[in-house]
């Protein structure tokens, strides 16, 4: 029998070791990255963002007066062409034949011609603002996405702040089992505990130690997706963060986040940057009502030899120039496109207003959901005390003998889940953070906090 309980002791006492210089290891060789360090670093790699900068560019890159129809068009041409020919001319005079076999003609040109519009009922001008609206939109585009990146990249550098203590946590807890599990081993060996009571101080040793190793691979799921939001290809690397706890902003002012969020929100003003290209795409449908008037202006040379007849060359050369004025009297759809528009710039305003309806909807939400976590997480902070203290309690007395080891357990599970609801309400109330400050524009601060 006490060969048995001595290798069951040695299993115990290996297995707490291989999950000590895992804790170790997962500390080891790691680099430090702060908050603001992160969101730079991803602020520069990640993929999904250099792609919508490219796309804000190539609508920038767009947004040009020529692209919009203010310059000229400006065409060079050249041209050769040759003819080899026979005919027969009969006289209607006297009615003879003339004959000419394989007669050569060929010609040369060559010359640059210019086309300007000069008015077009303000398309071109319509054309130009829509251009710059759409450029505005790109920015507006990109800065959605930046906002929306920052604010994933936070929660995930929270989450991760969040499996590292409880990390710490169940490592406290097993530590506690271990403990509990030798005094129960020097009491059964000298004949004051159980062999059951043995047993139940293993099985709950064994829970925590699998509890522990599980959190392990949590831990490593949440460093690899900060990992893949930066875009580092060197996913194994440890992080050790600076911040070891989380910290709430407990001081947000509902007034001035709804003022900001009318204010500033991406999705909000890009909701008034389709309005305004409604707008313009009526005006441009409008422009069709009037007339066009075009300049027209070239240089042109051209040189023709003749096999026959009674000049056997001739070049010419000079400019030229014109206006042209035209307006199209009926198209057949001017009349649906003009109707069509106007719904375009209806559904673009109730589009704007519905968005600015969901944004009150969901910073009220957000906000209910903000102060609940606040309250809880202050009767948490109460509940931590009083879980502390009656685990100090329940382990004096276990020591002297008075206290079962049932109930000894439920007050170290009490005290773990004490720390496990404190900690949730800490990162719940963190992401109700993260989201009212998304809403309102006020996302990057993270990157510079305020201290």
């Amino acid at each position: 029998m006490k060969r048995y309980i001595i290798s069951q002791t040695l299993w115990v006492i290996t297995l707490f070791a291989a999950i000590g210089p895992t804790q170790a290891q997962e500390e080891g060789e790691a680099k430090t990255y702060s908050l603001p360090q992160f969101i730079e670093t991803g602020l520069k790699n990640n993929y999904g963002l250099r792609i919508v900068r490219n796309e804000e560019q190539i609508k920038a890159n767009e947004a040009t007066r020529a692209n919009a129809g203010y310059l000229p068009e400006v065409n060079l041409s050249a041209g050769y062409d040759g003819a080899l020919n026979s005919s027969n001319a009969k006289s209607r005079a006297n009615g003879s034949t003339t004959s000419d076999r394989n007669v050569f003609n060929q010609g040369f040109s060559a010359g640059i011609n210019a086309e300007w519009t000069i008015f077009d009922g303000f398309k071109i001008q319509t054309d130009y603002k829509r251009l710059q609206q759409l450029r505005l939109q790109g920015e507006t585009q990109t800065r959605i996405a930046i906002e929306d990146y920052v604010a994933d990249l936070t929660s995930e550098y929270y989450n991760f702040i969040q499996q590292r203590i409880r990390m710490r946590n169940l490592h406290n807890a097993v530590a506690l089992s271990k403990e509990r599990l030798r005094i129960v081993f020097e009491r059964y060996t000298l004949g004051s505990a159980s062999r059951l009571e043995l047993q139940q101080a293993r099985v709950d040793f064994n829970a925590d130690s699998a509890q522990s190793l599980k959190q392990l691979e949590l831990l490593a799921t949440s460093r690899i997706r900060l990992y893949e939001l930066m875009a580092v290809k060197d996913i194994a690397e440890k992080i050790v963060l600076p911040d070891t706890a989380i910290i709430v902003n407990d001081a947000l002012d509902y007034d001035a986040l709804l003022q900001a969020t009318l204010r500033t929100n991406a999705s909000l003003i890009n909701a008034a940057l389709n309005r305004t290209l409604a707008e313009l795409d009526f005006k441009k449908v409008a422009a069709r009502d009037y007339p066009y008037i075009k300049l027209t202006a070239g240089y042109n040379y051209s040189h023709n030899e003749f096999g026959s007849g009674s000049n056997r060359r001739n070049d010419s050369w000079g400019p030229d120039f014109g206006v042209k004025v035209g307006y199209k009297l009926f198209d057949g759809k001017r009349s649906m496109e003009r109707k069509n528009a106007r719904l375009d710039i209806e559904n673009a305003e109730l589009a704007q207003k519905e968005i600015e309806q969901l944004l009150r909807a969901d910073l009220a939400d957000l906000w209910q959901a903000y102060r609940n976590n606040l309250r809880l997480l202050a009767l948490e902070r109460e509940n931590l005390i009083t879980a502390q203290e009656n685990h100090y309690i329940a382990s004096e007395r276990y020591l002297l003998g008075n206290l079962p080891g049932i109930e000894m357990r439920e007050a170290q599970q009490s005290l773990l889940d004490a720390e496990e609801r404190i900690l949730v309400a800490e990162y719940n109330t963190k992401v109700c953070e993260i989201s009212l400050n998304l809403i309102s524009g006020g996302i990057m601060s993270y990157i510079h906090p305020v201290k």
